[in-house]
C-alpha cells in the first residue's frame, strides 16, 4: 500500500486541473470562513480527487500515458486499499471539520467515481453515460459541494439560479474539455473494451465537438457574469482563455497533418495552460468580488 507506484497513481499533481471548480464556488460565497475554506480545499484535492485517480488506475491498468503520469507503473492490490484508505480520510474529515451534508456528498461522489471504473458497472465503457457523469460529478456537484462546505450551507440555500446556473457551467466546460483528455488513449480504450465518447468521435471529431462545447460553455459564462454582477468581469475572462484558444488551435492544426500528434504531452500541455488560466481569473474574481483587494488598497 506504501509502495511508490500506488503513491504516483494518486496523481495527486493532477487535482490542479479541477481546482477552477473550487475557486469559482469559492468567488460567489457570501459566508466565508478560514477554516472551512481551507478544509474543503485540502478534503477535495489531497483526499478525494486523489482517491479517484487511484481506483481509477488499479482498474484500468494502463500501460501507457494517462493524465498526469506519462510512464505507469504496474499497479498491485496496495493502490487499492490506499484509494479506499484516502476515500475513508476525504468522508471522515469531512463530517469531523465541515458536517454531515459535506460528508454524505463525499461518499456519493466517490460512489460514482467506483462506478465509473469498477468492472461490474464501468460507465467508462459508454461513451454517453460516462461522459454525463463525469461532468456532472465533477462540475455540477462538486461546485454545489463546494459551495455548501464553504458556507456551511444546506442545499435548500445552494438551489437558487445565482448558484445553479454557475455549477452548470462548471460541467459544460467539463463536458467540453473531458473528450480532449481521452484523444490520446484511443488504443488503449479500445483494447480495454472502453468505447470512450472520444472515441467515438475519433481524433478530428474530438476536436471539432469540444470547441463547439467550448464556445457554449463561454457563452454561458459571459451572460452569467453580466446578468448576476458586471459586465467588466466578462472583459478578463475572455482575456483569461485567449492563450487556451490558441493552444487548442495550434494543437489542432497539427493534428489535421498528422494524427499522432493527438499525444500525451500536447493532452498535458492543454490542460495546464486551460487550468492556469482559469484558476488565475477565478482567483482575481474571488478577490474583486469578495472586496479583498478593495480592503488591501484601502490600507487593511
Amino acid at each position: 500500500m506504501l509502495t511508490r507506484s500506488s503513491w504516483l497513481h494518486l496523481r495527486i499533481p493532477f487535482s490542479y486541473f479541477l481546482l477552477p471548480v473550487y475557486l469559482f464556488a469559492l468567488a460567489i460565497s457570501p459566508n466565508l470562513n478560514e477554516s472551512r475554506m481551507l478544509w474543503v480545499f485540502v478534503i477535495l484535492h489531497l483526499f478525494l480527487y486523489p482517491a479517484s485517480n487511484g481506483y481509477n488506475s488499479y482498474f484500468d491498468k494502463d500501460e501507457k500515458s494517462i493524465g498526469g503520469l506519462k510512464n505507469p507503473p504496474p499497479v498491485n492490490k496496495g493502490l487499492y486499499y490506499l484509494a479506499l484508505l484516502f476515500d475513508a480520510i476525504a468522508i471522515v474529515l469531512g463530517y469531523l471539520k465541515i458536517n454531515l451534508l459535506f460528508a454524505l456528498m463525499l461518499l456519493i461522489y466517490g460512489l460514482i467515481s467506483k462506478a465509473y471504473s469498477h468492472p461490474s458497472v464501468r460507465l467508462k465503457k459508454y461513451p454517453i453515460p460516462g461522459w454525463v457523469a463525469a461532468g456532472l460529478f465533477q462540475g455540477f456537484f462538486t461546485f454545489i459541494m463546494c459551495y455548501t462546505g464553504i458556507n456551511d450551507f444546506s442545499l435548500e440555500n445552494a438551489w437558487s439560479v445565482h448558484v445553479l446556473i454557475p455549477a452548470i457551467l462548471c460541467s459544460a466546460m467539463l463536458w467540453g474539455n473531458y473528450p480532449m483528455t481521452q484523444v490520446y488513449q484511443h488504443e488503449e480504450d479500445a483494447k480495454r473494451g472502453d468505447y470512450t465518447l472520444s472515441l467515438k468521435l475519433g481524433i478530428k471529431g474530438t476536436f471539432i465537438f469540444t470547441a463547439l462545447v467550448f464556445a457554449f460553455a463561454v457563452a454561458g459564462f459571459v451572460f452569467y457574469f453580466i446578468e448576476f454582477f458586471e459586465i467588466k468581469y466578462a472583459y478578463p475572462f475572455l482575456l483569461a482563455l485567449f492563450p487556451v484558444l490558441a493552444f487548442f488551435s495550434f494543437w489542432f492544426l497539427k493534428v489535421v497533418k498528422d494524427k499522432s500528434q493527438a499525444n500525451f504531452s500536447y493532452a498535458m500541455a492543454l490542460n495546464f495552460i486551460s487550468s492556469t488560466c482559469l484558476n488565475i481569473f477565478f482567483i482575481y474574481f474571488f478577490l474583486e468580488s469578495s472586496q479583498v483587494l478593495q480592503a488591501i488598497k484601502a490600507g487593511y
